[in-house]
């Protein structure tokens, strides 16, 4: 029998991506409680393995070294989900003919997007290069400035200037709610950094000009209107 699909996909997803938040972070919750049970938290933060120091408080050396090398395959097998799931995006991008071309390449025999993986595992392999927060601190800033932020105005101009747009869900206290949302963001945002902020910014330029650049050249928005 042939798959349908989701039904009601509209409602599904935003539902299916709420609870499974919920249900990470209790996991995440009920762990973190766990540990320092055993282990007491000045000495957690300090730690570089605190799982692996959980273990062995409880049930020894020999224990807490095999743990630790299941937390390292644990972690190995998710950063390949990841490479491989993100390798999609600029894939899919490509195969529109909205990025380079070279990205929809694939596998000759494999069939998958094997210069979107490579590319995007040399860039990893890079990241690993600086430190953690730096990674992290420049990932925030990209992801409000780029993401975040840009949602927020994004589903406000989507309000206004489509209402025939199908919305299966109401914002409660609209336009609080998002107001309130952007300028949580933008304080994220402040308190990043300055080095980061002006590194996002030049970043987020850069992405629109390449975009602009390529509109122009497609004729699509917002130069469309020059093809007639």
């Amino acid at each position: 029998m042939a798959w349908a699909g989701v039904k009601h996909p509209d409602k599904v997803i935003p539902r299916s991506i709420l609870w499974s938040i919920v249900a990470v972070a209790s996991l995440y919750m009920t762990m973190n409680l766990g540990i320092i049970s055993v282990v007491p938290w000045r000495e957690a933060i300090k730690s570089t393995a605190v799982v692996s120091d959980f273990i062995q408080r409880l049930y020894g050396i020999g224990t807490a070294q095999v743990v630790t090398v299941l937390v390292l395959w644990t972690t190995l097998a998710s950063l390949f989900a990841v490479l491989l799931g993100y390798s999609r995006v600029p894939y899919a991008a490509a195969i529109e003919g909205r990025f380079f071309s070279i990205f929809a390449r694939l596998h000759p025999t494999r069939g998958f997007p094997n210069f979107s993986v490579v590319f995007i595992g040399v860039c990893s392999a890079l990241a690993c290069l600086l430190t953690l927060d730096i990674v992290v601190n420049a990932l925030i800033v990209i992801q409000v400035l780029v993401q975040f932020m840009a949602q927020v105005v994004a589903v406000t101009m989507i309000r206004r200037n489509r209402p025939d747009i199908h919305r299966p869900y109401k914002m409660a206290l609209y336009p609080a709610t998002s107001v309130i949302a952007f300028l949580g963001w933008l304080y994220i945002l402040v308190a990043s950094g300055l080095q980061y902020i002006v590194a996002g910014i030049i970043l987020l330029a850069i992405g629109i000009g390449t975009y602009m650049w390529r509109a122009r050249s497609t004729r699509e928005w917002p130069f469309a209107e020059e093809q007639a």
